[in-house]
């Protein structure tokens, strides 16, 4: 029998969000597994926690996702010039294996490599991931039997991040675990995940998520020191992070955040920073001397132009575009009607950087997934944007698949890959603009329609403001009417008033 401090603590627990009452598209869904929940269902009462069919789901969803590579595997990774293209499976993983000198036991950054790229052009973490991958590949047999056991086993490394994912998704709103199935049934998620090693970054950066809503703070730069360590996108979201403690005045929290994260970098990349600089530095060099590369709406310019920009002319207007639009996420930050969610800005700062970026390799796709989940969980807007992407994943391989076939011209020519960028670009920005509109019309934002202020905000959830700008600073204007049960805003304890609210 429970005790009564347990009973106690569960009848005060918020109730779940259930999807199929509050997104149309959810409830139809749920037809196909018996219909809507109804009124007087019985919920926390079954093993199936939302947290475990979550998690199973997304691992049956990346085991689709290598099915969906196995033509590759079975040889179009090592025979035919276009053929892994042409059936849309191409993985640099097997390919590198021997590439980047893991086939030859090479140590990465350490030992130079043969060919045009001297040392491995990875973070540190992710090529000690790869490295580590290499230790549990058989090292004898012929080269496509070592290429096919390193990609196996990266993908299973890979699955358990792409689990982390979708749990640490799953409890970071705590009354939405059912969210956490938009992550584990993305395709572009399980089409994308075994192409590179992004699930890596991706994984840490949904953990660091979680860590912030729980009021972790020193674990959320950790991790996402570590985070960065793999990849470097996740270090924008400390730009988002630093305006919303600004408005809502949690200088402390940011500075644990802040610390953690420079100290899990430095500790990770310092050794390798000093015993081998020269292989340390290869991932900065080449980011930063890569051509105008796929995916990009620089491409479009640079192939329709009879004087394309130099490389360091992108470089610094692709520079300036993202400085642009993380000045433009302040404003709106600092003069919203409402604080806006620290998922949301997390979400159009990362989107801000893939679609000014010289390139964009189909599987940056993982890096919004989580996020997108966690700023807009509606159905019909993520299936949008994930149609576009699954459409822009075709359309990278039939373009590669036309330029690699010779007289054949079998796939997409360069006109239509130019209209397979332009659909991935426009549907980005479309959940842009919808995040936008439910930071200018908070009542629009499903989260806060159930009730919720900013349940991915830890100490910025229902905390008071301190510094606005524009609108926001004019309490009149923050007064706007919400369908669904009242939140209490602005104020720690939940309880203020307009009155307490500052000028």
């Amino acid at each position: 029998m429970p005790s009564a401090e347990s009973t106690q603590a569960r009848a005060h627990e918020p109730d779940p969000v259930p999807p199929t009452r509050e997104d149309p598209v959810a409830r139809s869904g749920s037809e196909l597994i018996g219909g809507p929940l109804g009124r007087f269902a019985l919920t926390g009462t079954s093993w199936w926690t939302p947290v475990r069919v979550v998690a199973l789901l997304a691992i049956g969803m990346f085991a689709l996702g290598l099915v969906q590579k196995a033509p590759c595997y079975n040889g179009a990774w090592f025979f035919g010039a276009s053929s892994q293209y042409t059936k849309a499976c191409y993985s640099d993983i097997p390919h590198l294996y021997q590439g980047r000198g893991f086939a030859d036991g090479l140590v990465p950054y350490f030992d130079k490599l043969p060919g045009d790229m001297p040392y491995l052009e990875y973070p540190v973490l992710t090529g000690v991931f790869m490295e580590v991958a290499g230790w549990f590949t058989p090292g004898s047999g012929t080269i496509q039997h070592q290429e096919q056991w390193y990609w196996m086993v990266n993908a299973g490394m890979l699955m358990v991040c792409a689990a982390v994912i979708a749990v640490s998704v799953a409890r970071t709103h705590a009354r939405r675990p059912w969210d956490g199935l938009l992550v584990a049934l993305a395709p572009a998620f399980a089409l994308t995940a075994t192409i590179n090693w992004d699930l890596l970054a991706v994984a840490l950066t949904a953990a660091a998520m979680l860590m912030w809503s729980r009021g972790r703070a020193l674990a959320f730069g950790v991790l996402l020191g570590l985070a960065t360590a793999a990849k470097l996108y996740p270090l924008f979201l400390l730009g988002p992070l630093f305006v919303l403690c600004w408005r809502a005045g949690k200088w402390r929290e940011f500075g644990k955040a802040l610390g953690g994260t420079a100290v899990a970098w430095i500790v990770v990349n310092l050794p390798v920073m000093v015993l081998a600089w020269d292989g340390w530095a290869q991932f900065y060099r080449f980011s930063h001397d890569r051509g105008v590369d796929f995916g990009s709406f620089w491409l479009i310019l640079a192939q329709n132009s009879t004087d394309p920009l130099t490389t360091d002319t992108v470089n610094t207007l692709a520079t300036l575009l993202v400085l642009l639009g993380c000045a433009g996420i302040a404003v709106v930050t600092l003069t919203a009607p409402r604080r806006p969610r620290f998922a949301q800005l997390a979400f159009l700062v990362v989107a801000v950087f893939i679609l000014t970026n010289k390139v964009y390799s189909p599987q940056y796709v993982l890096w919004l997934v989580p996020l997108a989940v966690l700023a807009r969980p509606k159905w019909r807007d993520f299936l949008i944007w994930q149609a576009c992407e699954v459409l822009y994943f075709l359309g990278i391989w039939m373009y590669l698949a036309y330029t690699t076939s010779g007289d054949a011209h079998k796939g997409l020519p360069q006109d239509g890959y130019h209209w397979a960028i332009a659909v991935h670009l426009l549907g980005t920005l479309y959940l842009c603009a919808v995040v936008v509109r439910d930071i200018l019309l908070p009542e629009r934002d499903p989260v806060r329609r159930a009730g919720d202020d900013d349940p991915s905000g830890g100490v910025l959830d229902g905390a008071r403001d301190v510094f606005v700008l524009g609108p926001a600073a004019r309490p009149q204007d923050r007064e706007t009417p919400v369908e669904g049960p009242p939140v209490e805003w602005g104020s720690e304890a939940g309880t203020s008033s307009p009155a307490d609210r500052p000028a």
